[in-house]
């Protein structure tokens, strides 16, 4: 044994070498470094929503609250949808279809910043607004329909959960991956006809060749939500506006295809299927008192009239670099 030994001491110690090193690096691993855990963000943005599964301070009646404001966000219609249990005055749409993961995903129309922005002055309204303003809003715009009383218990879930959510985003501070990304204008005019054929490729098993959107098994809600006709978002909604639209299928769509990071769509085609989707006929909304001021009125308000020179047409459609460049030549008047 021992003249075997002696014979391959080489390759013995080779071995043992190898050993060591293997379980040096093994006991790193695993040995505790006095730091903390490294938790992975969001690939696309550095505010982190925070968890219901790790907040051990949020108890009782608060918990509870925001625990039915977030199922309120997540199933709208289940309780104010045309068939819904507390209030039929909606379209049968939920918020999260607007505000993915119930508001809590990077450029994903988050709330994160809801809470610490208001109450603040909106040039739409022309006035100071709370966030059941503009919760109210939402009701009336993006879900056609009614807005509850704001003193309901429902209501004031909805209050508790976007709380809950911003409580760590400071009063004037937007994490990124906050709201919905500006992109880039183009230099030319969104083009419905080109968006067509990029509905078609990547929108319609999904959402519907007439932009119906697909109901649940429960026939409730929606699975994948109308984006025209009657029971879509009015032209009063927020997601009406192309630089609003664009942005959000550019970080978004094709659904748990894209990623803020990895997108699916160019600028150009998140433009061009934007015009097409926002000129198919919806529902109105009486915008006779939005934006008392005129000239406070967006780029891409596609509603006259103005105070810069362009027509309506333009305003929708763009191409939108003259006409900033014209808002910002008058506000320095």
């Amino acid at each position: 044994m021992w003249k075997h030994i002696k014979s391959n001491w080489q390759l013995i110690i080779i071995i043992i070498v190898i050993v060591i090193v293997a379980l040096t690096e093994i006991m790193k691993a695993i040995k505790p470094s006095g730091k903390q855990a490294f938790t992975a963000m969001p690939e696309d943005s550095t505010w982190i929503p925070p968890s219901l599964f790790t907040d051990n301070l949020l108890e009782g009646e608060e918990r509870e609250m925001v625990i039915y404001g977030e199922d309120i966000i997540a199933n709208t219609s289940r309780y104010f949808g045309p068939h819904g249990s507390v209030a039929p005055i909606t379209n049968g749409m939920n918020c999260q279809n607007c505000h993915l993961i119930a508001g809590k995903k990077s450029w994903g129309n988050n709330y994160s910043v809801v809470f610490s922005s208001y109450p603040k002055f909106r040039d739409r309204s022309g006035a100071t607004e709370t966030v059941y303003k503009r919760v109210s809003d939402c009701f009336e715009r993006s879900l056609n329909g009614t807005a509850p009383d704001s003193t309901s218990r429902e209501y004031k879930a909805i209050y508790s959960y976007i709380k809950w959510l911003g409580k760590d985003v400071k009063k004037g501070e937007k994490p990124v991956g906050s709201g919905i990304e500006k992109i880039l204008y183009m230099d030319r005019a969104a083009d419905p006809i080109k968006g067509k054929g990029i509905y078609t490729a990547q929108c319609q098993s999904c959402h519907g060749a007439n932009g119906e959107g697909q109901l649940s098994l429960n026939g409730i809600s929606y699975e994948y939500p109308p984006l025209w006709g009657p029971h879509s978002y009015n032209d009063g909604a927020g997601l009406y506006r192309l630089s609003n639209f664009a942005g959000y299928v550019k970080s978004n769509m094709p659904f748990n295809q894209t990623t803020h990071s990895n997108p699916k769509l160019s600028n150009e085609e998140a433009w061009d299927v934007a015009a097409y989707v926002n000129s198919q006929p919806r529902p109105k909304k009486d915008l006779s008192k939005d934006w008392p001021d005129i000239s406070k009125k967006p780029f891409d308000h596609p509603f006259g009239p103005y105070t810069d020179g362009f027509n309506e047409t333009q305003h929708k459609y763009g191409p939108y670099k003259p006409i900033i460049a014209k808002k910002e030549e008058l506000t320095k008047k």
